[in-house]
Order: C-alpha cells, then sequence, then structure tokens
C-alpha cells in the first residue's frame, strides 16, 4: 500500500527555514544547519535514514516556492538534489497556480494546478507500489498534516534555534499525532508520527 509520507527538516524552535529565504539562500539567512543531516553528516544513522527515504520514494510533492528554490539558480544540481548525494529521480509534482515559463532541471516534473489533494492523488498512482514523499515548503507540509492527507509526518529535528524563519506550523489545527519511532543522530533527532485522521 502507498502510504504518504510528510517528511521536512526544522529547528527546535519550530522553523524550516531560517529568515529572509529567497532564491539565492534557499534556507534562509542561517538556516542551512537544518539540512546537515542529510547534506554532511558522517554519522550512519543520518546515512541510514537518507538512503532508506530514497529507496521507498515513489513519487515526490512539492509546493511551488519549493520548486522555484530547488530550480534556481542556486539550487539541486546532477550531483545534489532529491536525496542529496543519492541525486534521485523520481516523479516530482508540483502544486502551483501556474506552470513556471521554463525549467532549468532536466527532471521528471509535473506543475498541478488544481490543488493539493489532486497532486497527491497524482503522485499516487504515479508511484505504483513505493510511497509518495512531500518534501515541503512548510506550508504544504502543514496543509498535508491540518487535512489528514498524509499519513505519516517526518520530522528531522535540527539541534539548533534559529529565533525566527519559516514556522511550520504556525496557524495549524490541532490534531494528536501518534509517535511511531524516534532515531538519534549526531547531528538530528528523526521522529516519525502517525497522522490521525
Amino acid at each position: 500500500m502507498t502510504n504518504v509520507v510528510a517528511d521536512i527538516s526544522m529547528s527546535l524552535d519550530g522553523f524550516v527555514t531560517g529568515p529572509r529565504p529567497d532564491l539565492e539562500h534557499g534556507l534562509g539567512d542561517g538556516g542551512e544547519p537544518l539540512h546537515t543531516w542529510a547534506m554532511d553528516s558522517s554519522d550512519d544513522v543520518d546515512a541510514a535514514v537518507l538512503r532508506e527515504t530514497v529507496e521507498a520514494t515513489g513519487a515526490v510533492v512539492m509546493g511551488r516556492r519549493l520548486f522555484d528554490f530547488v530550480d534556481g539558480p542556486h539550487g539541486w544540481s546532477d550531483e545534489r538534489a532529491y536525496g542529496a548525494g543519492l541525486a534521485a529521480s523520481p516523479p516530482f509534482f508540483v502544486v502551483t497556480h501556474s506552470q513556471p515559463g521554463n525549467v532549468r532541471l532536466d527532471l521528471p516534473f509535473t506543475f498541478v494546478t488544481d490543488g493539493l489533494e489532486s497532486a497527491i492523488n497524482q503522485a499516487r498512482t504515479a508511484a505504483g507500489h513505493k510511497d509518495v514523499f512531500v518534501m515541503g515548503g512548510g506550508d504544504v507540509v502543514r496543509q498535508c498534516v491540518d487535512g489528514a492527507l498524509a499519513d505519516e509526518l517526518r520530522i528531522h529535528l535540527a539541534p539548533m534555534v534559529l529565533g525566527s524563519g519559516t514556522p511550520l506550523f504556525a496557524g495549524g489545527k490541532r490534531r494528536p499525532l501518534e509517535q511511531r519511532s524516534v532515531r538519534v543522530s549526531s547531528v538530528a533527532t528523526h521522529l516519525t508520527y502517525a497522522v490521525r485522521s
């Protein structure tokens, strides 16, 4: 059965980017350590979490703002893309109000203009027997949890306080989650929750 997994890195104070994210600084001012676990860790726990995630991924959903970052001049490359250094290329479904004029990356992007639920349904079909990963940004992940569109929420908690930035749950609905697992590395705590409908 295909699961939908909302998967995102977050600071201890609940931010998924530092302040002022833009096309040059997709993670905002000082936000890079949020992704140390995936980009620069030598810890076996982080490597296992990343490898298992990439192997389980049948399709990916992302929001348009995140797409603009990853497709921008300082975004993904042939060496660093989805899965960091593993650079996997599952089908990507981008939730957007309008399609971009051009796309820099040569990856299988589909632009979905009729909402998040439609993007998830299309991703489920494309994923086959594997899972759909909703990688962000923060607003898209929050909508998945608020609307119970995700089966699981995975947070990669970075041991840092950003102080400001893009919050994950600002304005979200109250929703109980069921803790599934906790894996701890030297640079992150990997938390998995079941999302109750």
